[in-house]
């Protein structure tokens, strides 16, 4: 959800200064001017010494103005804390199948699954997070691969073995997951 709300707001927000941007830069270029324009002529100043004067002596003003900048400052963190928290799902739901069910801890599921992918051949180091809803778990797995190893076959094996037994082992109907695959970095070897 944080995705889509973020691309609507960074979309609008864009959208709003192209048109902005735009439509000063024509008539700044001598474009004509619409009727309901801000300003009267091409050397018009955005701000005139009675338009940012006129509301100061009102007692009204300048709590409107600080709660609203509040407001906008608020706004603004919860939407940076929203894009760069990134949501780890804290357990998931296992369906026993008797009409109750039973409570796995995600920070367990994501150490069996680290385990398992990092035993694999040729793999080197292992990471997997587990994001999602508790009912729909999803895994995101980086692995860090030898230099001899085929990417192809390594996420084959992670995904008929690792990911099958944690799909398996939490009576999910299905696991997705999200692989990265990176090679790590060998030094040059001497030949004499």
């Amino acid at each position: 959800m944080i995705r889509g709300v973020n691309r609507v707001l960074l979309g609008l927000t864009g959208l709003l200064l192209v048109a902005l941007g735009g439509s000063v830069l024509a008539i700044g270029l001598g474009a004509p001017m619409p009727s309901w324009w801000l300003h009267r002529g091409r050397h018009d100043v955005l701000l005139s010494d009675a338009e940012r004067t006129r509301w100061r002596d009102q007692g009204w003003w300048w709590p409107v103005v600080i709660a609203a900048l509040a407001v906008l400052v608020l706004l603004l963190l919860w939407w940076l804390v929203a894009i760069v928290r990134r949501h780890r799902t804290a357990e998931v739901f296992v369906d026993t199948g008797d009409g109750d069910g039973a409570i796995l801890r995600g920070r367990a599921l994501e150490a069996a699954l680290t385990e398992e992918a990092g035993r694999l051949d040729g793999v080197d180091q292992a990471h997997v997070r587990l994001t999602g809803r508790r009912g729909a778990p999803r895994t995101r797995v980086r692995l860090l691969l030898e230099p001899h190893v085929d990417p192809g076959t390594a996420l084959d094996t992670l995904t008929t073995g690792a990911l099958t037994h944690a799909r398996e082992a939490a009576g999910l109907a299905t696991l997705p997951a999200e692989v990265r695959l990176r090679a790590v970095k060998h030094r040059a070897e001497r030949v004499s």
